[in-house]
């Protein structure tokens, strides 16, 4: 066992030795980045000195660490992908990727992971690109402290500044995104974290999510996105402490949930949004303490929305608390408060003695008919509000949080 142990170390003082760096650009050893990844072998590290690198396509398929130094600049030519890994243990660090091709057939992108593992792609740039990082049948990889810029074009003509497909216990950390369709797009990725990224100012989504399980996203900001963020068809979802901002538009929200199960939504913020949450097919969602503050509507439940919780929320100035387009509800509402309430707590426990029904009936009205909007804060509109209060017929009866509290949560 002794000596099996000392031949271990042996190789591996063999394979220290053997890993080699390469320097690419002036002075260097060699003036291409394509001819350093050819003669390399598996391990060494390739440094590459600042100076425009206009190579096409770059095939990595051996694990290499590739640095840039001071910055240099992998450029497509507005033709080529840029750089496309296809291996285990490749990192790429410290370069700014420039004017990848566009292709209405393909998936062009600055850089292209496929069929790969333990990849490390870390602090780059990426401006002018459809796609920046796309990423399939990959597992256990980590996209971190980029930046990312596109050109804000039309849908059909920008792609996603990262994207997954098929993938499992991925890593988006620490990134921006800004000007592409979406900012993150995950469909089919399992067990994986999208943490403290920036996501704003998208053609469409901040993030998109679907047919994805067991995910978490923690500490993301997406803010002024053409529709705000969706999350679609998947299950054991966390979003905790992510900020919903200014996603602001005829047909925007914080956030859409759609056909999703068994998840947790926990100490976000929505804040000036058109709709803050819009769920549809929606169950078995505990919602709890979130800030909904001057959203146009708070929360959307429509009728086909069952068995979810919101609990211990705080809904601060918004026009409208919650909506449905059904008179039934099968949701539950508890210890929320509301800035709108208007009962009292004559055994100070906290809570409300009177329940509070968040839906108006100017809520149901514009939820039938949009057009009604026009009357907003008008002295019609408050006279109906009243009257429904005093003489519940339109408004679904059940909807209703039986324990308001009296002061805001804490969050």
């Amino acid at each position: 066992m002794r000596k099996l142990f000392f031949i271990s170390l042996f190789l591996l003082a063999i394979s220290d030795v053997e890993a080699r760096t390469i320097v690419v650009g002036p002075g260097g050893q060699e003036k291409t980045l394509r001819e350093a990844v050819r003669k390399a072998s598996p391990g060494d590290t390739i440094l590459v000195r600042k100076a425009v690198y206009k190579e096409g396509n770059i095939i990595v398929s051996k694990p290499l660490t590739l640095l840039g130094i001071d910055g240099p600049v992998l450029d497509g030519d507005h033709k080529h992908e840029i750089l496309t890994i296809s291996a285990r243990g490749v990192v790429v660090r410290g370069f700014q990727f420039a004017n990848a091709g566009y292709s209405s057939m393909n998936d062009y992108a600055a850089v292209k992971i496929i069929d790969a593992s333990k990849v490390l792609v870390d602090s780059n740039v990426f401006t002018n690109t459809f796609f920046a990082i796309h990423i399939a049948n990959t597992t256990h990889s980590t996209v971190r402290r980029n930046k990312i810029r596109g050109t804000k074009k039309s849908e059909h003509l920008s792609g996603n500044g990262i994207h997954l497909w098929k993938c499992d216990q991925m890593l988006i950390e620490n990134n921006f995104i800004s000007g592409h369709r979406d900012g993150i797009y995950f469909e089919f990725v399992t067990a994986s974290t999208i943490k403290g990224n920036v996501s704003e100012q998208n053609v469409r989504y901040g993030l998109h999510f679907m047919f994805s399980h067991s995910d978490t996203y923690l500490g993301n900001t997406f803010r002024n996105n053409g529709a705000g963020v969706a999350v679609m068809y998947s299950r054991d979802v966390r979003m905790e402490r992510n900020h919903f901002d200014k996603n602001w538009g005829a047909s925007a929200y914080g956030i859409l949930l759609k056909d999703i199960s068994d998840s947790h939504i926990q100490q976000n913020k929505f804040v000036g949004n058109t709709v803050g949450i819009h769920m549809e097919g929606s169950s078995r969602i505990i919602i709890n303490k979130n800030e909904f503050r001057s959203n146009g509507w708070a929360i959307k439940v429509q009728a086909s929305c069952d068995d979810n919780q919101f609990n211990h929320n705080n809904f601060f100035a918004n026009s409208f608390d919650v909506a449905t387009n059904g008179t039934m509800t099968l949701n539950k509402f508890s210890g929320n408060y509301w800035d709108k309430y208007e009962g009292y707590d004559l055994n100070r426990d906290g809570r409300g003695d009177v329940p509070y029904h968040p839906v108006s009936m100017y809520a149901m009205i514009v939820e039938q008919n949009p057009t009604t909007l026009i009357l907003m804060r008008s002295f019609m509109v408050s006279l109906l509000d009243r009257a429904e209060k005093a003489i519940p017929s339109l408004t679904p009866e059940s909807l209703a949080d039986a324990s308001p509290m009296i002061k805001p949560n804490k969050l």
